[in-house]
């Protein structure tokens, strides 16, 4: 897809009526990210547009090559009212997701990870197969469970074999351990970053409200674009 076409996927009123430009109380501002603060209104940093397009197609590249490579990103949002909107996006983009409070060691222990993923699996696997049949009711009833808790924390990470290569962080101060580790184990981080966020921490940003759910759904609809024509 040649650059013309990444870039004219953005636009300034769409992300403007998406509440994308809107940070937090001025009181609440991360020194480095003043210079894509344009404003304030009502006692709110507002967040330069212009200045999100620029990052935000540097970012899209980024994806779009990421993909081409064949290449995983793993989608990683826990908060509530995003969480339904992660998981379809990833799944939609057949890429990982976590969409639960981000487990310690899932990067950096990431053997031991696997270990209780696979555990996860076989479970699943012999509940379909009529493996748990011979147990009790109540052994029964213990693996269904056991089997629901381990989908709450590996569903979304099943599939993956082995660490991605890149981790999109749709809130990087609710995900901060997660940015941690990835720094860590070398995996290229993209954050959304509002203005109570230090941005440094990302190789990629997109600078823009991470609250409001019209600003994450218009950010995970550009991103899946962007995905599906990279595999296109």
């Amino acid at each position: 897809m040649s650059e013309e076409n990444k870039s004219s996927i953005l636009n300034i009123d769409q992300m403007q009526t998406a509440g994308l430009h809107f940070g937090h109380n001025v009181s609440r501002l991360h020194p480095k990210m003043k210079p894509f603060v344009s404003g304030i209104k009502n006692n709110v940093h507002m967040i330069d547009l212009e200045k999100t397009v620029k990052e935000f197609e540097t970012t899209l590249k980024f994806i779009s090559k990421t993909i081409s490579e064949g290449k995983t990103i793993l989608f990683v949002g826990t908060k509530i009212q995003i969480k339904s909107f992660v998981k379809s996006t990833a799944e939609d983009c057949q890429m990982p997701y976590v969409t639960e409070r981000w487990l310690g060691g899932s990067f950096t222990n990431f053997e031991t990870i696997s270990k209780r993923v696979q555990y996860f699996k076989d479970l699943e696997s012999k509940k379909v197969s009529g493996g748990l049949e011979k147990y009790t009711k109540k052994e029964r009833l213990d693996f269904d469970k056991e089997i629901e808790s381990l989908k709450n924390k590996f569903e979304g990470i099943k599939n993956m074999k082995k660490l991605p290569d890149a981790v999109l962080i749709l809130d990087i101060k609710k995900d901060i351990t997660c940015a941690h580790e990835a720094k860590r184990k070398g995996i290229k981080i993209i954050g959304v970053v509002d203005t109570n966020v230090d941005p440094t921490i990302c190789d990629y940003i997109i600078p823009a409200n991470d609250d409001a759910i019209s600003s994450i759904k218009y950010i995970l609809e550009t991103v899946q674009e962007t995905i599906q024509n990279a595999k296109a």
